[in-house]
């Protein structure tokens, strides 16, 4: 099983590491540095986010630009705040159980966690060493990221891409434990050295004939989930919709935003949705993640989309929105790379001892 994972991961690109994926495309990326007189000029995009969005940027803030009631009741906290301080502003704020902690600052779904219960939430605050938030879970059963452009000075944007995700789940058939369902899921193995010290002990649990168990309760690539490409779902009533809710925020023109909902029309007649994160410069169009995409079609959206960002952050730049410099951006990267050091210790730190009670569903 191990030989024939490794395999998938050679030749099925979805699964490369980062690099393999953008490496052959950078050249690109770094002529629309070289055109913006060698500055980093996506820090214009989205004038009211820290770097347009690209990195380092904190997670509350961006929240703090949209409407009230689209995003989940969020708080922030600093490293070393008690967990019982923790447990009683969340209480005030009608935060409930499970609850949601993850990084202000954050990237591919590392350290965060669903909390069930306050003694887990006892257990996972202390650990935090990097800001941190408290976030209500959303229960809504479906999620999508719709990424939206938006030219300055236009009353209306695009929706360019939408990716709908699968979170991993397995069904039980009342013979197979919960290990060798992973394990007969051609998907779901690959991911086994995560999902292993998640379970822990419940990989021997066998699951009744029919229940279903959500492994992977987050929309993210990285942490299991699986995403398609959904672009036949863009259409002009979609594009109204995104405009509309982009025109609310201050300074967005450029991004990726994630949205948790039940019905897509619902989502979209009648506004029942909740905004789990809005990405800026640095977002992906994850679309291209698909699995019958081919390493082409990725390439050729990945620069559709970096050449819509820098037009954006050269109308803003034109605006007056200052690009920043290769100095600025030179230590940025330096403060991520340092920064992405801790966040990655935090994050297998959590996941070693990490033993959810992953949520179920009864057919």
């Amino acid at each position: 099983m191990k030989k024939r994972g490794w395999f998938r991961k050679l030749i099925e690109w979805e699964y490369w590491p980062f690099h393999w994926v953008y490496g052959p495309v950078y050249p690109v990326f770094a002529w629309y540095v070289v055109r913006s007189g060698f500055r980093f000029f996506f820090s214009a995009s989205n004038p009211t986010i820290f770097s347009g969005g690209f990195l380092m940027e904190s997670k509350k803030k961006v929240y703090d630009l949209l409407p009230a009631g689209t995003y989940p009741v969020t708080l922030y906290f600093e490293p070393g705040t008690p967990a019982e301080t923790v447990f009683q502003e969340t209480l005030a704020a009608g935060i409930g159980f499970p609850m949601i902690l993850k990084p202000d600052i954050g990237g591919r779904g590392r350290a965060v966690v669903v909390v069930n219960d306050s003694e887990e939430l006892h257990y996972y605050v202390p650990q935090y060493s990097l800001p941190f938030l408290a976030q209500d879970f959303i229960p809504y059963e479906k999620e999508a990221g719709i990424f939206f452009v938006k030219h300055p000075g236009s009353k209306t944007g695009k929706v360019t891409g939408i990716v709908g995700k699968s979170f991993g789940s397995v069904t039980g058939d009342g013979v197979q434990t919960i290990e060798e369902l992973i394990m007969a899921n051609e998907r779901l193995s690959l991911y086994m050295e995560s999902l292993a010290p998640q379970l822990g002990r419940r990989l021997e649990e066998i699951l009744p004939d029919g229940e279903i168990q959500i492994l992977v309760p987050f929309g993210n690539h990285a942490r299991g989930a699986a995403f398609f490409n959904w672009q036949h779902l863009i259409d002009d009533r979609l594009h109204t919709w995104a405009s509309n809710l982009a025109e609310e925020m201050d300074g967005f023109y450029y991004g990726r935003l994630d949205i948790r909902f039940n019905d897509w029309d619902e989502m979209i007649l009648e506004n029942k949705f909740s905004i789990i994160e809005l990405n800026g410069a640095g977002s992906e169009p994850t679309h291209i993640y698909d699995p019958s995409q081919s390493i082409f079609y990725a390439w050729k959206e990945i620069i559709r989309h970096w050449s819509l960002l820098w037009q954006v952050s050269h109308a803003n730049h034109k605006k007056g929105v200052p690009y920043m410099s290769f100095r600025e951006g030179r230590q940025m990267f330096r403060e991520n790379g340092a920064y992405e050091a801790v966040l990655d210790k935090l994050h297998f730190a959590l996941l070693k001892k990490y033993e959810p009670v992953a949520e179920k569903i009864i057919q």
